[in-house]
């Protein structure tokens, strides 16, 4: 859906290194997390899941991250419920093993990017027709990572009032760049002609989907890609609010009237508060579902007051928003440096997306493949941008893609049919 121009605010700031914000982290006390969630059901195909306590080594609990994640299936629930289970693990094998907390980091966007054309390929071997969209969310201390493909939404709201997009919608209808890539990619966009006129949101043909990105979705053509938009931002030390939430929420509220519908009142309820507020404003005319995650400053760490059981409404929001304006007045005080965007990449080619590095097993003689990881000898796959591989030619430039990644790569470009 649209958004104004004076909704959202953009997070252009000079680039700090990722290792001095990291530095700054560790000489404050670790940020508490606190979510709720809330959903109801038109067709049953919205998923989500929410874990706490992923860790980045085994074993070792200084080095857990949380990961957020809303799954909004169509023309059924099969991909919605296969992307649910196995994005995660497709995300994590593909970051590096051995490698520190920064590393970790910056390796985070890349693998999103696997993962999610993992999910696409191994989903769409099962010769389901189903997709899905995907907004899968990492907070590690006070960096969050947000991967997105389709319609759902996260945003972010820190102190001030400030909201920010951290996904990019990809419908059809708004999406004028994404509209262009699958006119190129061989696509045809178009409304439905009902009597001889056109009806509804722009779709595109064959299949008559209204989003250019999905995982699943093969009855489509393949210029529907699973490549996720990627944003990656550094919270200042007070922390913030997201909302990550289907399109039933963002087609009855916009980003702004989210935000300022839950301020001021603890996870659990701001999450079922945005539910009611959509089902208020439009109806329940499709699945809404809506997480709602607070990075809590350590000293904050305690949540609103529960009011007593006679308690009215009134009086107990009342005490939330009081609760709310002291935090705010103690991390004025605190907060001493802005959101820093990290990372940025929405870009649907997917050489732009996976590095140049060619990781290979020395033991084997295999180059394993940036997407599925599969190992395959030189002559079976290519760096994708290198010509004919020969074992006396010169390292090639561009990451390594299996036969069936390759294969994957060409369709979405529209260079072959899969």
């Amino acid at each position: 859906m649209n958004e104004s121009s004076s909704e959202i605010t953009p997070m252009r700031q000079p680039l700090v290194p990722l290792a001095t914000l990291i530095g700054r982290e560790r000489r404050n006390d670790r940020h508490s997390i606190k979510y709720g969630h809330s959903a109801l059901a038109k067709k049953g195909e919205d998923y989500f899941f929410i874990i706490t306590d992923c860790v980045r080594i085994p074993e070792n609990p200084s080095s857990v991250f949380s990961v957020f994640a809303i799954f909004d299936g169509h023309n059924g629930v099969s991909a919605a419920i296969y992307t649910k289970e196995n994005l995660l693990s497709h995300v994590m094998s593909a970051i590096p093993e051995g490698i520190d907390r920064e590393e970790w980091l910056q390796a985070l966007p890349r693998a999103m990017v696997a993962g999610f054309v993992k999910a696409d390929i191994e989903f769409q071997r099962r010769g389901e027709t189903s997709g899905t969209t995907a907004t899968f969310v990492v907070i590690d201390g006070l960096t969050v990572t947000v991967a997105s493909v389709g319609d759902s939404r996260c945003i972010l709201d820190v102190q001030g009032g400030v909201v920010s997009l951290l996904t990019v919608d990809h419908r059809l209808e708004e999406n004028v760049e994404e509209r262009e890539r699958v006119t190129a990619s061989g696509g045809e966009v178009g409304r439905h002609v009902y009597g001889g006129t056109e009806v509804g949101p722009l779709r595109c043909w064959p299949g008559g989907l209204c989003l250019s990105r999905s995982i699943g979705d093969m009855d489509v053509g393949e210029f529907i890609v699973p490549i996720p938009h990627v944003k990656q931002v550094k919270l200042s030390n007070s922390g913030g609010r997201l909302i990550i939430a289907s399109d039933g929420i963002w087609d009855a509220l916009s980003s702004e009237m989210a935000a300022k519908a839950c301020r001021g009142l603890r996870a659990e309820l701001a999450a079922k508060l945005v539910v009611k507020e959509a089902l208020r404003s439009r109806g329940l005319k499709d699945d809404t579902t809506c997480i709602v995650v607070d990075i809590i400053p350590p000293q904050h760490c305690c949540i609103p007051p529960t009011p007593r059981p006679k308690q009215n409404k009134f009086r107990s929001l009342i005490l939330a928003k009081r609760f709310h304006t002291l935090i705010n007045k103690s991390t004025n005080k605190r907060s001493s440096i802005g959101v820093v965007e990290l990372f940025e990449e929405g870009s649907a080619v997917l050489v732009e997306r996976l590095g140049n590095n060619i990781s290979s097993n020395t033991n084997s003689g295999l180059l394993r493949c940036a997407v599925c990881q599969a190992g395959e000898t030189p002559t079976d796959g290519l760096p994708v941008n290198s010509g004919p591989f020969s074992p006396s030619s010169k390292p090639c430039e561009g990451p390594f893609l299996c036969t069936n990644c390759l294969r994957k790569k060409d369709a979405m470009e529209g260079k072959r049919s899969t």
